[in-house]
């Protein structure tokens, strides 16, 4: 779907957001604020684990846990969406013994929102940073709960466990590839249409994306990705990154593409 744009620094710049369509409002109202016309093919979905055994457990001992680590807002939703389906407390109930690493600030506010206090965020999102802030934090013999995507590297839970924790790195949901993106990109393709911008936000958007028969859009496009892990899975797939986001946030890579069109030095906008 091409939302119509507003006039501004991307006027009639016409921009592909691959974000899940449930988190994509934020990114594509910023773009649209500048004047770009956004095209929505999410290159995700999320659904629920194929088994929940190791979730249900680790829920259910909750208190057993000194830290619970969440490296994504998805991971969030879903552990305390599935907390209720077992009749188990809040999730600062749940939790109230342990304390909580947020990844960054998106991630940070969902906890926040759902009454959850953050003892700790790294001072980059991603996940080499999450271990790095645990550096100087004795593990030794320490339980950690690590809820995460069916599909996701293993820095954090190696990093802590070579310091002695007993680290919990248990599916909490996984991702999918929604095949009305597919029929999207494929109509797109067969018009001959061309794009002037491809936003990732993840290696998963990427991978996905190319699966989806992408490749033709990127063809003349520029790539915006959210940060360098996102940023490596496209040069692994043989895609030149033309702007990376310094704050890895939706507002972090506006403000890239921004920079690119403008040819301004202008410091990230707040994230939102």
């Amino acid at each position: 779907m091409i939302e119509n744009p507003k006039r501004g620094v991307m006027d009639g710049q016409r921009v592909v957001v691959t974000r899940p369509l449930d988190q994509a409002a934020e990114l594509r109202e910023m773009l649209e604020a500048h004047g770009a016309a956004t095209i929505s093919i999410p290159a995700l979905e999320f659904q629920p684990p194929a088994n929940r055994d190791a979730l249900d457990e680790a829920l259910r001992h909750a208190g057993r846990y000194e830290w619970a680590i969440f490296t994504s807002a998805n991971a969030v939703e879903w552990v305390a969406a599935r907390a209720a389906e077992l009749g188990l407390p809040s999730l600062p109930a749940l939790f109230e013994t342990a304390r909580i690493c947020a990844i960054g600030p998106a991630t940070g506010a969902v906890l926040a929102a759902r009454g959850c206090r953050v003892a700790m965020m790294p001072a980059q999102y991603v996940a080499e940073s999450v271990a790095s802030a645990f550096e100087t934090v004795p593990l030794q013999g320490v339980r950690v709960l690590l809820p995460r995507a069916s599909v996701a590297r293993d820095v954090v839970p190696d990093a802590l466990r070579e310091r002695g924790a007993l680290v919990d790195a248990v599916e909490a949901y996984r991702s999918a590839l929604p095949a009305a993106s597919a029929a999207t990109v494929a109509t797109l393709v067969q018009r001959g249409e061309q794009v002037d911008w491809v936003t990732f936000t993840s290696g998963s958007t990427v991978t996905n994306f190319l699966e989806m028969g992408g490749a033709p859009l990127l063809k003349g496009a520029r790539i915006a990705s959210i940060g360098p892990i996102t940023s490596e899975a496209a040069a692994a797939h043989g895609l030149r990154v033309d702007e990376e986001a310094e704050e890895h946030t939706a507002a972090g890579l506006v403000a890239a593409m921004l920079r690119s069109c403008t040819g301004s030095a202008a410091p990230n906008p707040p994230s939102r």
